[in-house]
């Protein structure tokens, strides 16, 4: 493994994202940034987040919708995103690592692992009054407030 040279753009961005839980994009991550270090490139939160990826010590997520997400907590753990708001968090649960004992029963090749994203409403907007219908956010009144997009 090769050495690397302390960074504090690094660290920061680092500790930034250990400071949130809502898996942040690189340029959500990158706004926060800039307040502490005002010249700093996007490209440079970019490429510190893909080196820490690399050095295993934080986590890039892909949840279909067009950009990476990143978290800071490397543990297995599953995620939960609100089809209403599309709030990306964590799902308090313990994993179910016999998951990958059953699938290696039915595969040939060698499985390492697993992830697992559950989908549905979280309780924000079950509060706010979506109901399992899909068409809640298409009639709400407050719907671009809700879902910006």
């Amino acid at each position: 493994m090769k050495t690397i040279k302390y960074s504090r753009q690094r660290e920061s961005i680092k500790l930034a994202l250990a400071r949130r839980t809502d898996h942040p994009t690189a340029d959500a991550l990158y706004a926060s940034i800039r307040e502490e270090f005002p010249n700093i490139s996007l490209g440079t939160v970019y490429r510190n987040l893909n080196l820490l990826v690399e050095l295993g010590e934080i986590q890039k997520l892909n949840f279909g919708d067009g950009a990476d997400h990143f978290d800071s907590n490397t543990s297995n753990h599953y995620h939960f995103i609100c089809r209403c708001c599309h709030q990306v968090s964590d799902l308090p649960m313990l994993p179910v690592e016999e998951i990958n004992s059953l699938a290696q029963r039915s595969y040939s090749g060698k499985i390492e692992g697993h992830t697992t994203t559950f989908f549905g409403i979280c309780s924000a907007c079950m509060d706010a009054g979506y109901s399992d219908s899909p068409y809640d956010l298409l009639l709400s009144p407050d719907a671009e407030e809700k879902n910006p997009q």
